[in-house]
């Protein structure tokens, strides 16, 4: 595994993490078809959240969230509606989170939750 592909994994668990301590179950991890990848799927009692996780090591390219741009977003939308296709609901209100998790050398990581980014 690659250095960036081992941060990117680490990231998506904290934000697993995060998620659950919340209060939230996930429902859906890394789903693939040919058009593109969902990180997390998660919901609660209200709302089904597609989550994309951004993780960086310093903020010398900007907050992780600011790499989440218009073309990502639209292709998240794209694969929500695959994913709600092929699985049964009924789904709650349905909206679009990102968790920023930033992974500073000698500090703890912080993990940021932006409920309904886009």
């Amino acid at each position: 595994m690659t250095d960036n592909k081992a941060l990117g994994a680490r990231g998506e668990e904290l934000a697993a993490k995060y998620l659950l301590a919340t209060g939230w179950e996930i429902i859906g991890r890394n789903w693939r078809c040919r058009f593109g990848e969902l990180d997390l799927i998660a919901h609660d009692s209200k709302v089904t959240a597609f989550v994309e996780v951004k993780t960086r090591r310093g903020l010398g390219f900007g907050r992780p969230e600011e790499s989440v741009t218009f073309d990502k977003r639209r292709r998240i939308r794209q694969l929500a509606l695959l994913w709600l296709q092929e699985h049964d609901g009924p789904y709650r209100t349905v909206r679009f989170d990102v968790i920023s998790v930033l992974v500073l050398p000698g500090r703890e990581p912080v993990v940021e939750h932006l409920a309904a980014a886009f």
